[in-house]
């Protein structure tokens, strides 16, 4: 008989910021008014339980939106490897 694992949603969690898989046109915007190129953002693996749930593919782009007491709010961007 296969034993049944218990599953914990880690996105449910009160210390885990937002994560939601960015459209690609929002990308390019935040990409020019960055400078930047995608392969310059930080890292953040498929595999990553804050993501997982997402079903996020290898070069989409993950906003982040965590609450900061001093900034209110703050936004980075990963993309997934």
């Amino acid at each position: 008989m296969a034993e049944e694992k218990e599953t914990f949603d880690v996105s449910a969690h009160s210390l885990v910021p937002k994560h939601e898989i960015m459209e690609e046109k929002d990308v390019e915007i935040i990409l020019a008014k960055y400078g930047a190129e995608r392969r310059q953002l930080p890292k953040i693996s498929k595999n990553d339980p804050a993501i997982k749930g997402l079903k996020a593919s290898k070069s989409q782009v993950i906003r982040i939106t965590r609450k900061s007491e001093t900034a209110g709010k703050t936004i980075y961007y990963r993309v997934v490897i």
